[in-house]
């Protein structure tokens, strides 16, 4: 019988500052409680009754609420960072030594001259902005010369955003990876970005057809080792882009939370073992980023909505988890970037017990060390498994 785990990051879906949050200038973020006290009428029947209004310490929690179908809990980050990159690689087992090198005030000047020189192109910003508020405030010279627009954000980024009239695609990918290139050292950045847009002047707007290019991972990760195993690993979304197409035997890069869903359900209905790994991008690209509280909710109603397909689409030996990656809390209007907070972790699936509380994990690893667990495979990674709470032991 196909044994598959789903497993899906709710990108950016926070449940509250980590102890050191201060030390990142996120003292009181929230990015789901927040919400849910912003926004009264936000209800999420379905996550709840997995088991989310149950985690202890998080500002929604409920004592008496009815027994979870699901098991519930939360995790701490050991990466002393808080982007997608350093998150998404510790839920897979990899825990980063150090951050990545950030740039508050721009890249050097070197830096500059030398993509310029290899592209033929000028630059211009080179500054931490919002990537809407910098097409809006760039794009019109940007189309009057050509130079591409460089910029970066709390998180370890070098983002090049260039209209597609005025730079196709395929130069402006092509551009991302000579960049990628020249990023290394104490200059290496998590992830380069293309930014691409379209639009005319004082309508410019982002397309779908962003691409990030990231450092590989420096070390193994549950991708890696499932895939030696001879297990399928399914990745939906910028998971590719994350694992710098690593580890993956196949995968869908969807590029919006629906049809990254219909995607899993997909590969949920195929018949083979291993691991479905899916990144819900809107979260924290269209309204975690843009401090959109209203869309944001929507688009968690959006989301919850789909969670009886799921559910229904589970095999009998089928288990999900649906987790984050970080925070970005958009009722913080001080503020577009991610934010330090705790993960949720709720799990689902037939063969399992239900209502199981599984308190706070000390490191967002414990998710890929479970599921080395399931699948019967020693952990060599960070992290330590909770399967033995979840799942009868003539299971296991």
């Amino acid at each position: 019988m196909h044994r598959k785990v789903i497993l899906i990051v709710m990108d950016s879906v926070g449940i509250g500052a980590l102890p050191d949050a201060v030390r990142f200038g996120d003292t009181g973020v929230d990015t789901l409680g927040h919400l849910l006290a912003h926004i009264p009428e936000l209800a999420l029947p379905h996550l709840m009754e997995l088991g989310l209004g149950k985690i202890e310490g998080t500002s929604f929690f409920h004592p008496n609420s009815l027994p979870a179908c699901g098991n519930y809990g939360r995790a701490m980050e050991q990466f002393a960072g808080k982007d997608t990159t350093g998150g998404h690689w510790e839920i897979a087992g990899l825990v980063l030594d150090k951050p990545f090198p950030t740039f508050p005030y721009g890249f050097p000047q070197q830096i500059l001259d030398a993509l310029s020189a290899q592209v033929g192109r000028g630059i211009l910003g080179n500054k931490a902005a919002s990537g809407t508020a910098i097409i809006e405030e760039l794009g019109d010279e940007h189309m009057r010369t050509g130079d591409l627009i460089v910029y970066t954000s709390a998180d370890s980024v070098f983002q090049i955003a260039a209209h597609e009239q005025v730079v196709p695609l395929e130069e402006l990918y092509a551009i991302c990876r000579k960049a990628r290139a020249l990023l290394q050292g104490e200059m290496r950045v998590g992830r380069v970005i293309a930014r691409p847009f379209d639009g005319t002047s004082g309508q410019y707007t982002r397309t779908k057809n962003r691409k990030d290019f990231s450092v590989e991972p420096p070390g193994p990760t549950i991708l890696d080792v499932l895939k030696q195993a001879g297990y399928v690993v399914a990745g939906v979304g910028k998971i590719e882009d994350i694992f710098a197409n690593r580890g993956l035997t196949c995968s869908n890069h969807t590029t919006n939370n629906v049809d990254s869903i219909e995607a899993t359900l997909a590969y949920m209905r195929q018949p083979f073992s291993g691991l479905v790994f899916t990144n819900l991008v809107d979260f924290d690209m269209l309204y975690g980023h843009r401090n959109d509280a209203e869309g944001y909710a929507r688009a968690l109603e959006a989301f919850d909505a789909h969670i009886p397909a799921l559910l229904d689409a589970l095999g009998p030996e089928d288990l999900l988890i649906i987790t984050a990656d970080h925070g970005c809390d958009p009722t913080m209007l001080n503020s577009t970037d991610h934010t330090r907070e705790y993960i949720p972790i709720l799990t689902y699936g037939p063969a399992f017990y239900s209502d199981v509380n599984l308190g706070t994990r000390s490191t967002f690893s414990d998710i890929s060390a479970t599921i080395l667990d399931y699948f019967s495979i020693k952990n060599t990674l960070n992290g330590t498994s909770f399967l033995h709470s979840i799942l009868p032991s003539k299971e296991q």
